[in-house]
């Protein structure tokens, strides 16, 4: 009896997938960057959730006129939800070049944006709270942090951009994954010295409660307050978190162990992400935190503009007693 007839084509390895469109006995599933078919529920239910939150970002930050953090958050929530979007793409087919660039350039990019909503908000609790007790002008704060955040976010779109349409296993797919984690790190060091700055006034604040007028004491023992600086540190700590396991995670370069770990980029990636959304959403600082949408130009910080109580910074002083609600807080 003859022998039936021989495949031409041998089985899939590791360095013979480029031309794979499609699950097969030569293009397993094991065989594709992530090694696993992504979970079609958990996809599913952070798409929801950052489209729901990108709602209702939207609507309060029309209603509240925060416009610097609706554009933060409003980017955030809506590249979480695409990006999934690419994942649940994964779902159907493993090896769809669509769905792997559309989740590797917006879930590397996404957090970025949610952590210029934390950044934000520092210069004007330090206006609440005292422009003096700041080593620098509330106003650098929001310049330094979202410029750095700014070059986080190009190195890791174009690390992103040059993973997403390179050759599986090329050099120019190595040269991505370095970029995205050289843009991690550096979200990471920022996160560091934000910490670090955040905490300096939190001791110089403590050390001179004495010193503080009555509305900022009034306002730190707001109920309001303490939600609204309570979620920003669940949000810091929650994306530091992540930013940490992306950087394991893409060190090893693609296709490691923990890359195809699915249960540990849903706990450390998307529930991370999750609760920071979720933190910066439910406590806006629309509602717990009014005083920041009254920072302009134009609108008063107690009797005085946002550009004016800043110059107590300079002066070193708290103001004159003929001047009521500097750091007043409704």
């Amino acid at each position: 009896m003859s022998n039936p007839p021989q495949p031409t084509t041998l089985p899939a390895t590791s360095y013979s997938t480029e031309n794979c469109t499609a699950v097969s006995i030569y293009c397993p599933v094991e065989f594709t960057i992530y090694g696993y078919y992504p979970s079609l529920g958990a996809n599913a239910f952070f798409c929801a959730f950052f489209a729901l939150c990108l709602g209702f970002q939207f609507v309060l930050g029309i209603r509240y006129k925060t416009w610097t953090y609706l554009i933060a958050m409003v980017l955030g929530s809506f590249a979480e939800a695409i990006g999934y979007v690419g994942r649940i793409m994964l779902h159907s087919n493993p090896w769809s070049n669509n769905g792997f660039e559309i989740q590797i350039c917006c879930l590397i990019i996404a957090p970025a944006f949610i952590a210029a909503g934390v950044y934000l908000t520092l210069k004007h609790i330090t206006l609440e709270l005292g422009a003096n007790f700041s080593r620098i002008r509330p106003k650098f704060y929001t310049w330094i942090f979202c410029l750095a955040d700014l070059f986080s976010l190009i190195l890791q779109g174009a690390g992103g951009g040059i993973a997403a349409t390179a050759n599986h296993g090329s050099s120019m797919q190595n040269v991505g994954n370095d970029l995205m984690m050289t843009g991690i790190v550096w979200q990471v060091f920022t996160l560091i010295i934000f910490g670090g700055m955040v905490g300096d006034y939190v001791s110089r604040v403590y050390a001179h409660r004495s010193e503080l007028e009555p509305s900022a004491t009034k306002l730190m023992n707001a109920t309001r307050f303490k939600l609204f600086t309570g979620g920003l540190v669940i949000a810091y700590l929650t994306i530091f978190t992540r930013c940490i396991f992306r950087i394991g995670e893409m060190a090893k370069g693609w296709g490691n162990p923990i890359m195809q770990d699915q249960t540990d980029f849903i706990a450390l990636d998307g529930v991370m992400i999750a609760i920071a959304t979720l933190c910066l959403t439910a406590f806006h600082p629309g509602l717990v935190f009014p005083e920041m949408q009254m920072h302009g130009k134009t609108h008063p910080v107690g009797e005085f503009t946002a550009a004016e109580a800043e110059k107590v910074h300079d002066v070193g002083a708290t103001p004159n007693s003929e001047r009521q609600g500097y750091f007043g807080a409704s």
